[in-house]
């Protein structure tokens, strides 16, 4: 068996769904970042424990999570409250970890907007460490989000998750997403200043993974970064594909790009700007 730590921020709308997707296993905690909507509430209504600590950024919560908070179980698995576990993908995680070859497992994501899989536009499979032992993972902040360092080899897992990314309504993706372009455009311009383009990642990295962080740190030096993205995803992905959820979707990926731009054109020429004052 493994343990499952659930994040959450105000997640009323999707705390009950995750949890009881969740209670396959026998060991099930939520990590609260003290949420002032109803999550602690519905989520106390299950037999889970809940734990809150106050949110400093997404890769010191997770590390916090893994050290401070004790697990019935050496193998655990990460899930977002928008996120579900499934019973075929918890089936093949428990087989995993009877014989693990590795310390840790990426899971691909489903993502789920509009009512539909969006397959094409999402590069799928896009893959998170989700599967690990806790004793040999932690994270590290990378932009609006964290970046996992491992001591060990890694491994992926056949089965997916759906991931409902817009399911909290389309205001609070864009409130979210204007937050994460600040911290998206900081490392920007710390990536621009001081990394280089790995080429050598770029064409023989040794999972989709590395490609795929190589293939990010290349983007960034990319003229017309908004239009090719759309471009990019909508033809030569194929997100006409998905249909009209295809098309909102490579334009809402676009749009996000450009506030990137826009506030890496602002903490470069406007020095007093808020963006700058959250530099490192």
């Amino acid at each position: 068996m493994f343990s499952i730590y659930i994040l959450t921020h105000n997640e009323e709308i999707d705390i009950a769904a995750c949890i009881e997707s969740a209670l396959l296993s026998d060991d099930v905690i939520v990590v609260d970042s003290f949420s002032d909507d109803r999550t602690i509430e519905i989520a106390n209504r299950y037999p889970v424990r809940v734990v809150q600590h106050a949110f400093e950024s997404h890769g010191k919560q997770r590390t916090w999570m893994l050290r401070s908070i004790p697990a019935k179980h050496e193998w655990v698995y990460i899930l977002e409250a928008d996120e579900r576990m499934t019973p075929a993908l918890f089936e093949e995680c428990l087989t995993t970890i009877l014989q693990p070859t590795h310390v840790g497992y990426y899971a691909a994501e489903r993502v789920m907007f509009m009512g539909h899989w969006i397959r094409y536009s999402t590069q799928y499979p896009r893959y998170q460490l989700r599967l690990f032992d806790k004793h040999k993972v932690w994270f590290s902040d990378y932009g609006h989000t964290e970046r996992e360092v491992v001591e060990g080899s890694t491994g992926f897992l056949t089965e997916t998750y759906p991931h409902y990314t817009c399911s909290k309504g389309m205001s609070r993706w864009i409130d979210k997403h204007n937050h994460y372009s600040t911290n998206e455009a900081i490392e920007t311009v710390h990536q621009l200043d001081k990394g280089k383009i790995q080429w050598r990642e770029v064409w023989f990295g040794q999972s989709e993974v590395d490609r795929r962080r190589a293939l990010k740190d290349l983007s960034l030096r990319m003229p017309f970064r908004p239009i090719v993205r759309f471009l990019y995803m909508y033809f030569l992905l194929g997100g006409f594909l998905d249909g009209r959820a295809g098309f909102s979707w490579c334009t809402l990926q676009a749009f996000y790009e450009y506030l990137i731009l826009l506030k890496v054109w602002e903490i470069r020429h406007m020095p007093g700007s808020s963006s700058r004052d959250h530099s490192v």
